[in-house]
């Protein structure tokens, strides 16, 4: 837990702050990310990572340790079973803060805070892309197929186009 700040502190005291950036905490593991002040994020980062750096551990002590900050059992369970096996390879640096609008409000600067996912996510889109040309290569091939058809259909047509020429003689 971070040591409360000299000064202004997030909401008033240090046990309010203590209380507000455990129940971002919560949030932020239920969700995976949220949207909050540039401040609150900027306070949550160094809890949150030294939140996932305890679930790495394992143990039944990195638990309880957790469990006095993330008060909610279900986040615990999810953080320790599906968010630190994912940043098993990582050593740090497991949030992301990106800089937004600033709200409508109050004009307060705010940004999202989220959990950095893993790299092996990104390869699925280059199989989205290869089933997508192999798509547009049949669509090619149907197309070349139905071009080498059209001489069958004409031949239907052409007698249409005689019948015509005859009424034409024929007012002469």
């Amino acid at each position: 837990m971070p040591t409360p700040t000299k000064g202004p502190r997030l909401g008033g005291s240090p046990s309010h702050e203590r209380l507000l950036l455990a129940n971002l905490a919560t949030a932020l593991f239920r969700h995976g990310k949220i949207t909050t002040t540039e401040t609150k994020a900027k306070r949550l980062r160094p809890l949150a990572e030294q939140l996932i750096t305890k679930a790495k551990r394992g143990d039944l002590h990195a638990r309880r340790r957790v469990l006095t900050v993330v008060r909610d059992k279900d986040v615990v369970f999810a953080l320790f079973d599906d968010i630190a096996p994912r940043y098993a390879n990582r050593s740090g640096g497991y949030t992301r803060i990106i800089k937004t609008v600033p709200r409508k409000g109050d004009n307060a600067p705010m940004a999202i805070i989220e959990l950095v996912e893993e790299l092996a996510e990104a390869p699925a889109a280059p199989a989205k892309k290869a089933a997508r040309k192999a798509a547009a290569q049949r669509d090619k091939v149907e197309a070349l197929t139905r071009e080498e058809e059209p001489p069958a259909a004409t031949s239907t047509s052409a007698p249409v186009v005689e019948a015509e020429a005859e009424t034409k003689d024929d007012d002469k």
